[in-house]
């Protein structure tokens, strides 16, 4: 199925279910800098976030932590959970067993998301922030409040329609510590949100009794019942596939594994997690917190992930520095635990059982391709910051001088500082002074005045358009055994480029359906034509969930890659093919405003990458003009025109010699 395409009624069993719901609908994970001046009470500064989460029809939990502070006042930055059912300003601390209490943390929820008040430890000017947003739905998220009985059995309704995965309650009148149930500890044991406690073994607290789809079971303890006491609950579900564009898709999943001490577990849950939470529940140790980790604040191939523990007060990278750990990398279809083998316990112990709650990434499909890829100038679009302007969170920033430099690709995926050269053989180097930072909501940062670029073409990922997945090589070397590659673009790619991360001299090569052959390949480091590598692609065209490799230099043993995905999205995107004809010709792509950006490549003999887009000048008449291949000024001459459809074709040879065969990539 199309992925743009959302269905009124859902067919068959889906029908009552209504418009699609994505997980995009019910959770967000937003960053912001506070606004609130630290050292002045009047008058009161508040932010509203806007992260298109539905606060007011739906029930709702934010949870906001300050993720790092540069003032001098010395705060304890707690996490601050509130949601609707208790009310606006009412806050629980996940790190504490203290009772309720009332904060400015949040003083409305909005039909958009909601309302930072001016409490110093949510909105300081001096922190940086995250909130986590949960909006209750059926087969994800509830919230319920209820008052104690001390009676053995009391049931508790609730309306998350499935049997819960983990269900975190909190007294809100007295100190007490939090209490969690796991489906995969199971209904005799519990944990505690505040504490690094191990499973421990109790009938007082769930009964003995499994929760049902409509209520969940508590015993006499007063973490969860004690009589006249008044309680919250945090209800999550556990792989309930009503979700995404044909209503079959899980969007949570609440399991467990075992840690070995190596090369870590490898968790399937059958789709890209955004927000994993782990915790272990062997043993109790100043090691064993409670850990979330979000792809929003960086979760990486490799060294560099971020983490913060809800247990603690403590900042990013307080405990752990994250430019030394690899602890954990996301997939498309679920997560690796401590990849590179490096034994790190807090994650990885032997033998030590650590149970999890995931949450898919964003997987909703867009409307216009602004939504998904923008282009800005150095320091050119208000807002500033972010450094280039994009208006959503991004996954790969393409940037470079338009004079005389080399092409830098930066990639979420890959975190900040690492660098590849699209120009280039080069392999992927860090550098630290010229990073780019991907933790922001509207666009990417670097540090001023040493980053070179002074354009940035960023794309977002999103089904249908564009996908990126690292992967390993298993094939040169290793027996030639066909790498079959998972990825999350939800169609067929028609294009995929691919390289070797971490080994110089290695080709940026390309798979494109227009080519003539599956065996043939096109070198964006180079102007050649197309190529035949025999098994290059496995003899195999890609699908919707995966693309395979064989021989060549895509696929060598144990050689780390990256692969960029795209292909066409109705109205956003195409990828197409054309022969020239040396006569003036329109490109239709199936827009309505024209392309804002264009690739085209002569693919029958040798010739340049050009690229083109309105931000520069695609214009009738001269077009400013950059090759992928090399790192030359742009040039200025007359090869395309605009086009409503599309693009148009000049008598020019460039991009139009007739008998040539071209392929391009086109973004509306």
């Amino acid at each position: 199925m199309d992925p743009i395409t959302q269905q009124t009624v859902l067919a068959a069993a889906g029908a009552a279910k209504g418009d699609p719901v994505y997980v995009d609908d019910v959770f967000s994970t937003y960053l912001y800098k506070g606004n609130k001046d630290e050292w002045t009470t009047n008058p009161p500064a508040t932010q509203n976030i806007v992260n298109n989460i539905d606060n007011v029809e739906n029930k709702g939990l934010v949870w906001q932590k300050a993720r790092s502070y540069s003032g001098s006042q010395g705060f304890s930055w707690s996490h601050y959970l509130t949601d609707t059912e208790r009310g606006a300003t009412k806050v629980l601390n996940s790190n504490s067993s203290g009772g309720e209490a009332t904060e400015n943390a949040v003083i409305s929820f909005n039909t958009n998301g909601f309302t930072a008040g001016s409490f110093n430890l949510t909105n300081n000017d001096k922190a940086e922030n995250v909130a986590w947003n949960f909006r209750a739905a059926p087969g994800f998220f509830d919230v319920v409040t209820y008052t104690g009985n001390g009676t053995a059995g009391r049931t508790v309704a609730h309306d998350l329609g499935s049997v819960p995965g983990m269900i975190i309650v909190k007294c809100l009148d007295v100190n007490e510590p939090w209490c969690v149930y796991h489906r995969s500890l199971g209904n005799t044991k519990y944990l505690s949100l505040s504490e690094t406690s191990t499973g421990q073994t109790s009938t007082l607290r769930w009964n003995d009794t499994n929760p049902t789809s409509s209520v969940f079971t508590v015993g006499t303890d007063p973490n969860v019942n004690q009589n006249t006491k008044n309680y919250v609950a945090y209800i999550f579900a556990h792989d309930d596939a009503q979700f995404g564009t044909d209503g079959d898709e899980s969007i949570i999943k609440c399991g467990s594994y075992t840690g070995n001490a190596g090369v870590g577990p490898s968790l399937n849950l059958g789709f890209e997690p955004q927000w994993v939470l782990i915790k272990n529940t062997s043993v109790s140790q100043d090691w064993t917190n409670w850990l979330i980790f979000d792809n929003m604040r960086g979760v990486v191939t490799g060294v560099g992930d971020i983490l913060l523990q809800p247990n603690t007060t403590a900042e990013e990278g307080s405990t752990y520095t994250a430019s030394n750990i690899d602890l954990i990398d996301f997939t498309s279809t679920g997560f690796n635990i401590d990849p590179g083998g490096s034994q790190y316990t807090l994650i990885n112990s032997n033998g030590n059982n650590y149970i999890y709650m995931a949450i898919r990434r964003p997987h909703k499909p867009p409307e216009v391709g602004t939504e998904v890829f923008a282009i800005d100038t150095r320091g050119g679009t208000s807002p500033t910051p972010p450094t280039y302007n994009s208006g959503f969170p991004v996954d790969v920033s393409w940037a470079r001088d338009i004079t005389t430099s080399n092409w830098q690709v930066k990639s979420r995926l890959t975190g900040e500082g690492q660098i590849l050269t699209l120009n280039s053989t080069a392999a992927e180097y860090n550098n630290p002074s010229g990073r780019v930072t991907f933790d922001r909501m509207d666009g990417t940062g670097t540090d001023t005045g040493v980053d070179s670029a002074n354009y940035s073409w960023m794309f977002k990922r999103a089904p249908g358009f564009f996908d990126v997945v690292t992967y390993t090589g298993n094939g040169y070397g290793g027996g030639n055994t066909p790498n079959s590659i998972n990825h999350n673009l939800g169609v067929a790619p028609e294009m995929i480029i691919t390289k070797n991360r971490l080994n110089a001299g290695y080709l940026w090569l390309v798979y494109n359906s227009g080519l003539s052959s599956i065996n043939s390949a096109l070198v964006i480091n180079g102007s050649n034509a197309e190529q035949t590598i025999s098994g290059i692609w496995n003899n195999a065209a890609p699908t919707s969930t995966q693309f395979f490799l064989n021989l060549g230099e895509n696929n060598y043993n144990n050689h780390s890659y990256i692969a960029y995905l795209f292909a066409t999205l109705p109205g956003i995107s195409k990828v197409g093919s054309y022969s020239g004809t040396g006569s003036v010709q329109n490109i239709d792509c199936g827009f309505t405003n024209g392309a804002r950006f264009v690739i085209i490549k002569k693919t029958s003999d040798t010739g340049n990458w050009n690229v083109y887009d309105t931000k520069r000048g695609l214009v009738s008449g001269n077009d400013q003009v950059l090759n992928l291949d090399n790192n030359a000024a742009q040039a200025s001459y007359d090869s395309i025109d605009p086009h409503s459809s599309g693009f148009t074709l000049t008598t020019g040879p460039v991009v139009n010699a007739n008998g040539s065969d071209y392929i391009f990539l086109a973004i509306a």
